[in-house]
């Protein structure tokens, strides 16, 4: 589908995340919420009133032959499979939320699917959209920072703690078996294979702190990236960071190269120093502050709207996702047997 006409949207899932969806398909020019659904009923009718738009009680009319030209899921992974199953049409486009699928094997499945169809589905993979990422992929491109030896991103959202903790936001998380590298941890493995190039092993050491909860919520990544370079991530959600919004950037995060060394922090800003000096400057970025991760999913959905309109180049192919959930099962398969594992295989790494 090329051209400039009315695109229409579908949105299935209307839990806390589907704000920041509904929102970025309200502002994008020459888009219309052709309609909404929740398995809920009654979320269903009381966001299609409070936004002007169609609620059905019932997918099915967004999902069959006459449905919007894109259909938004925003649901969690043990309805993705059926769901884009019964979406698929030749031409259409389907956005996954993340994690996708509730397994490699049934992601695969599914994919492979939508591609013998003819369907184009993506995952709803935002991090990678935020504005200071885009920024330090620029920069990577550029060769502003030379061999990059190394990145760490410390995960401190302080969501977790006490009897009540993810209630009043994300009350799923609570039943989740794995939430800090299946839920969040998936964030940054497809953010890192993005910046630094395929991730070749995973190593990781997980716990859980806060015992009213399922999953664990507290632990380490540590990836080998094809080019060289080795990044970590070091999640615990019951600890905080500097940041008027904790949720901005979730954590702060900072790069080693050659050339010197890149900071974030929780205000989303970044921040250069160069190898040998002591001064540190802030670089410059441009974007609207609003919704979620500066804007992130207007930022996606917007990719996806000129990918329709015009051919653009299209990020975030679910066929490219297999390997971030590849390296999501190597990560609790690493911690389980506390070595080292290469995604998708078995074997012990060097």
């Amino acid at each position: 589908m090329t051209g400039a006409g009315n695109i229409t949207v579908g949105v299935i899932g209307l839990g806390y995340f589907s704000q920041f969806h509904l929102n970025a398909w309200e502002r994008i020019e020459g888009v219309t919420i052709a309609g909404i659904s929740d398995r809920d009923g009654a979320r269903t009718q009381e966001v299609a009133e409070l936004r002007g738009v169609a609620g059905f009680a019932d997918p099915a009319p967004l999902l069959g032959p006459e449905g919007p030209d894109i259909l938004d899921l925003v649901t969690p992974p043990d309805s993705h499979a059926g769901l884009v199953r019964a979406a698929l049409r030749p031409g259409r486009m389907i956005i996954c939320q993340k994690p996708f699928c509730r397994n490699i094997a049934e992601a695969e499945a599914v994919v492979q699917e939508a591609a013998a169809i003819g369907a184009d589905l993506i995952i709803h993979e935002n991090f990678r959209f935020q504005p200071w990422y885009r920024k330090i992929k620029q920069m990577l491109e550029a060769g502003d920072l030379g061999q990059v030896y190394g990145c760490r991103f410390a995960l401190r959202p302080g969501d977790g703690r006490g009897e009540d903790a993810y209630l009043a936001r994300q009350p799923a998380f609570r039943a989740m078996p794995r939430l800090l590298i299946h839920e969040t941890g998936v964030h940054f493995l497809d953010l890192f294979g993005w910046l630094f190039g395929s991730i070749e092993s995973v190593y990781a050491d997980i716990r859980q702190l806060n015992p009213v909860i399922a999953g664990e919520d507290c632990g380490l990544m540590i990836l080998h990236h094809r080019g060289g370079t080795v990044s970590v991530f070091d999640g615990n959600r019951l600890s905080d960071h500097v940041a008027e919004n904790r949720r901005k950037t979730m954590g702060e995060l900072v790069i080693e190269a050659e050339r010197g060394t890149l900071r974030l922090d929780g205000e989303g800003r970044l921040f250069s120093r160069g190898f040998g000096s002591n001064d540190e400057a802030e670089l410059p970025l441009h974007y609207e502050d609003r919704d979620f991760g500066g804007g992130c999913v207007e930022a996606l959905n917007r990719h996806v709207v000129a990918y329709l309109r015009d051919g653009a180049p299209l990020e975030n192919r679910a066929q490219d996702y297999l390997d971030v959930i590849r390296c999501d099962e190597a990560a609790y398969l690493s911690a389980h047997q506390g070595r080292r594992i290469i995604p998708g295989q078995e074997e012990e790494t060097a």
